[in-house]
Formats: structure tokens, sequence, C-alpha cells
């Protein structure tokens, strides 16, 4: 039906009809698959959901004397400091630990760290020095802001899980996870992914999406950079070819000078650690009816399992499937028992995600682009149990 560099003209001309994913369900009910397809370009996905496997580049500049970070401390979070000699990656999850007489927020990381660099603020950075010959400078401390250094962009390993795990505590005692809090005795059930808003439940084979994607990142532009860690298309799927637990990741790349501070935040799990809440939308363009049929999908055609962490396995008991709409009514059935659910994504935030990146195209000011490669489709999940065992023996 359509090319990207048509859709793309259309955008520039401001001519491109755009519509948000929820939109185009409703449309798809009114009119068809065929119709829909035939009178929209551009279909907005979004999400805004706790991502933990993400973290920020940052380059500090040469000082002068100059130093080869050895060590170095963002707020009391350290960063890694391997590469290059002012060169820093901030892990999203690194807890702040602050060093020796000084006090620190144990509920502080690098996930609220970056979210502060993104908001203008001001950061404390310590830094100890490998002293050499060209780098003689033993230590250095300042305060930064995103403007006072030269790269500061997010790069996430893992982030747009296609789909997750519905956590659940068959136990007898609280238990704190990633999830946050799960209650004994199945008093509650908590879930992360928007369901029917989310990009990749749009796109469940990647047709669309591949390295080189534009994407609306944390209120800015990024891009898809790679597959993600845990990679996993061979999930099982159902017969609408959406998988039926975690599966489809994807690595993002942007700008966190040109990011908002409304979709970057740092956030905390108690007794768990620290993470960072994050905005993404993905542009799914309608170059032919059958991306309209994916798209039409609803939370009630979507499942989750329900997984049981009382046992501490990597492999846990499930209690079967429910649908993102059961979870999303706030109640679903557990052995014959109500359990209470709640998202962990914000619903309302995933909405305005869709939305914005939906005003973005239609003013003409975001263009889609074409996939210089695409993301693998038979990646397979490599446990450690063989090789630990083989330790083990010898």
């Amino acid at each position: 039906m359509r090319t990207i560099a048509e859709i793309n003209a259309k955008i520039q001309q401001q001519q491109a009809v755009v519509r948000t994913v929820e939109e185009l369900k409703a449309r798809v009910q009114a009119v068809g698959v065929k119709k829909a397809a035939q009178e929209t370009d551009v279909i907005t996905t979004g999400t805004f959901e706790p991502m933990e496997s993400s973290g920020a580049i940052l380059n500090m500049g040469h000082t002068d004397p100059p130093i080869k970070i050895r060590q170095c401390w963002l707020d009391g979070v350290m960063a890694y400091s391997g590469f290059g000699a002012v060169d820093l990656y901030l892990g999203a999850t690194q807890m702040a630990e602050g060093l020796p007489g000084e006090s620190f927020n144990e509920e502080r990381g690098g996930g609220h760290v970056i979210a502060d660099l993104v908001a203008g603020k001001s950061v404390s950075l310590r830094a100890v020095g490998h002293v050499t010959d060209c780098y003689p400078r033993a230590a250095f401390e300042t305060t930064i802001t995103k403007d006072s250094i030269n790269q500061f962009y997010l790069f996430n390993p893992r982030n747009l899980y296609q789909n997750f795990i519905v956590g659940v505590n068959g136990g007898d005692r609280p238990l704190h996870t990633y999830l946050g809090p799960l209650s004994p005795r199945l008093s509650n059930a908590v879930y992360s992914n928007p369901g029917a808003l989310s990009p990749l439940m749009n796109d469940p084979d990647l047709a669309l999406v591949g390295v080189g994607t534009r994407i609306f990142l944390g209120g800015g532009v990024g891009y898809v950079a790679w597959e993600g860690t845990q990679h996993f298309p061979l999930q099982k799927r159902l017969p609408n070819r959406t998988p039926v637990g975690p599966a489809a990741t994807l690595a993002l790349i942007g700008d966190a000078k040109q990011m908002q501070a409304r979709w970057v935040r740092g956030c905390y799990f108690k007794s768990y650690g620290s993470s960072l809440m994050l905005g993404v939308g993905v542009p799914l363009p309608v170059l032919n009816e059958s991306v309209v049929a994916h798209c039409a999908v609803q939370d009630q055609d979507l499942v989750a399992p329900v997984i049981d962490f009382s046992i501490p396995r990597r492999v846990r008991p499930t209690f079967g499937l429910v649908s993102y709409a059961q979870l999303k009514s706030g109640k679903i059935t557990i052995e014959g028992k109500p359990v209470r659910t709640a998202p962990l994504a914000s619903i309302y935030l995933s909405r305005q995600v869709a939305e914005e990146l939906k005003q973005w195209i239609a003013a003409g000011q975001f263009t889609l682009t074409e996939p210089v490669a695409p993301i693998p489709p038979d990646s397979s999940f490599v446990a450690q149990d063989r090789r630990g065992a083989q330790l083990t023996m010898d």
C-alpha cells in the first residue's frame, strides 16, 4: 500500500494521518481492518514503565593536569570507568554507597542521578585517578550538569520487553522484588507490561522495527541500536503471534541532553534497589493491511504467566495464563481465590507517550526511518546450569 518514503513525504507536508494505537483499535472496530488501513499512515504506541537495564554514557572532558579516572562517584553512586580516561557509564540500578565518612541516601541510585541530570540539576562528582606519565592527576572533585559535560546519552541494553510476567507470592512472608512488594498468601499480583498499548505487542514479529528505527525515548529522539539482552523471540506464541511470556527485547540509544524530566524518572523498590522509569514510544508505519490487523489486538487477546516468587529458583511455579483485560480489571482469580492486581507501568502516561509522538509526527517534526538491519528472529535463551555444573565437577 505505502512505502516509508511516501509516508515521510506526507509527514513533511503535514498531511499524514496519524493515530495512536488506541484510536486505531477503535477505528478498526468501527470500519474494519481494510478501511482503517487505507485511511491511516502511522500508528503510535507507547509505554512508561521501569526499565532497569538502562544507563548513561557520560564524557567529563579533560582536566588540567589530565586525569585517568580509576574510580568515580556521582552523588555517591559509583560509575564504571573502565574505558577511556574520562568516559563513564552510570547504570540505573547502581546503588549509592558514599565514601568513608560521608552520609548518603540508601534509597538513591543511578536512575535518580540520570533523572537529575536530565532535569538540569547539579550532581557532585568525585574521581580517583590512575596516575601515569600522561595522566598525572591523582584525584578530582567538581559539580556537573548536563551542560557542563560533553556527551550525555542513554544506552540501554534491554528495554521494551515484548511481554512479561505477573508476580504473586504464595508463601507466608512478604517478598520485596523487582516488581515491588508481593504480599503473602496470594494477596496481590503485580504486572509490568501495558498490554495492548505496548509497542512490541503491536508488532509481534518485529516486521517494522529494526536496527536504526527512530523512536521517542525519554521525551527526545532515540534509535533502536541492537537486539536487547535476553532477547528471546522463540517464546511460545498465540495464533495472533503475540508471546505468552517474556520474548523480544531491544537495546535503545538516545541523546539525554534533549530528553524531558517528565519522561525520565528515578525510582526505588523497597529492599530491592533503584531503577529508571522511562517513556518510550515507537511509530509503526502502515505499509499494508497486516500492520493494522496486528495493531487491532485487544487486551483480551493478550496473556501473561502468573509466577510464584515464593519459590527461590530461576524457573518458578506458574498458576497459568491470564489476559491483560483481566489484569486491568483490577482482579484475577487464582485457584478460586480473587486476587487484586496493580500495574507497574503507568497506563495513563503510556497513552500520553503515544499521544505526544503522534503530535510530533502530525506537525512534521518527526519522520520515520527504514531499519538498516532486522532484529534476529531466532535467538535462543541460554542459562548457566550446564556450565555451573561442569565447574562444580572440575
